[in-house]
């Protein structure tokens, strides 16, 4: 299967749905200012400006410099590959012209980024290479469009995700064994790296380690702070398998040695976030909103008297650990209209939260879950007892 080709059949497929004509790619140099979409229904970087257009009927189109031709002649993908050596502005007007289409939607959005992968440059020369035609108003945003073609996973696509995740419990069964008292959290991260690199795989982010409250759990790197008797150990971090990505949290407990039973606060507090990813996973069904999910984490945690997290329950997995489209989050500023969008078929999602316990640390899980047959399903085993060393 060429996951390309897959992607964009599935493009016009929504195009088709959305009642919207055509579908245009706008690129340059992407080595080193990649749209997000470039992976999925591009397959080749580029260095000139290059259009690529689908449409509602089918057609794959693609307008590339002239030492870039070849590459996407062979590649299958395209009906129609052209070229151009000066410049591209009226072999484009006549493609445009040619397709006549009555929309033209292309990649910018205020709420999702993985939607807003034209720059303003480029839309400034979008608009220059149309201008005195009929076609420079008809640019709409390819937000909706890209939203559901990142998120409606293909079968082979949610087994490369599933593989994904089974790699990283995998990864957490081995270096579990070897993290002791006494190491720092460079030192945990180092050996969870390490593993993954083994198995001839990549992290799918920077590996995040917390040693007890010494340091604050979220996007922060590894320090030198040391695992003690009675931290909490928290670790986040995935792997990236065929440019698939996983993302989950694991934990341990390290036992003071006077300790004979564990601390009652955290053996709550583990139950209760547990419970909650349980319960919101039963609510992953196409047609609910990521805000109603999340709502439901937030009243569980507020019947138990503990405060909220700062953060959306989970966001999409995919090519990216942050795949665009629909958010189980609140309907906060910073979210802006992805929590609101209706979960679908195919959807893979992180359900993750945290309670921070002052002596101990954060407890917090992270677990990979697909929208499979109208049903979740988790991706790999879950994490239903607290590791105790």
């Amino acid at each position: 299967m060429n996951p390309v080709k897959e992607k964009i059949k599935q493009a016009q497929q929504i195009l088709k749905e959305l009642d919207i004509d055509s579908w245009l790619v706008f690129v340059r140099e992407t080595s080193m200012m990649a749209d997000p979409v470039v992976p999925l229904v591009v397959g080749h970087e580029v260095t000139w400006q290059s259009f690529f257009l689908y449409t509602k009927d089918g057609k794959a189109l693609a307008l590339v410099g002239n030492y870039d031709k070849d590459n996407f002649e062979r590649s299958g993908c395209f009906d129609e590959v052209l070229s151009y050596i000066a410049g591209p502005k009226e072999e484009f007007q006549k493609l445009i012209k040619r397709i006549d289409p009555r929309q033209i939607a292309i990649n910018f959005s205020p709420s999702d980024t993985a939607s807003d992968g034209l720059t303003h440059g480029m839309y400034l020369l979008l608009g220059e290479y149309l201008q005195g035609t009929s076609y420079a108003d008809r640019f709409i945003s390819a937000e909706h469009l890209i939203s559901k073609l990142r998120s409606r996973k293909h079968p082979q696509e949610i087994k490369l995700l599933k593989k994904a995740a089974i790699i990283a419990c995998d990864v957490w069964d081995e270096v579990v064994k070897r993290i002791k008292i006494g190491m720092t959290e460079k030192q945990v991260a180092s050996l969870i790296d390490s593993a993954i690199s083994k198995r001839g795989y990549a992290p799918s982010f920077e590996t995040l380690v917390n040693a007890g409250d010494k340091t604050d759990p979220g996007h922060g790197t590894p320090t030198d702070a040391k695992i003690s008797a009675g931290d909490l150990l928290h670790v986040d971090f995935g792997v990236r398998f065929q440019n698939y990505c996983s993302d989950i949290q694991r934990l341990i407990y390290f036992k003071r040695p006077t300790e004979k039973n564990l601390p009652h606060d955290l053996i709550e507090a583990f139950e209760t976030v547990n419970e909650i990813i349980t319960r919101t996973a039963k609510l992953c069904r196409p047609g609910k909103k990521g805000f109603e999910i999340d709502a439901l984490a937030r009243q569980i945690l507020n019947e138990n008297g503990y405060p909220e997290y700062q953060h959306a329950l989970g966001h999409q997995l995919g090519r990216s650990v942050h795949d665009g489209g629909a958010v189980l989050g609140p309907k906060w500023e910073r979210y802006g209209k992805t929590p609101e969008i209706p979960l679908e078929e195919g959807n893979v999602f992180t359900l993750e939260l945290e309670l921070i316990l002052p002596g101990i640390g954060c407890v917090g899980l992270e677990e990979d879950v697909s929208i499979i047959n109208g049903k979740t399903s988790f991706l790999s085993k879950r994490q239903l007892k607290l590791m105790v060393k």
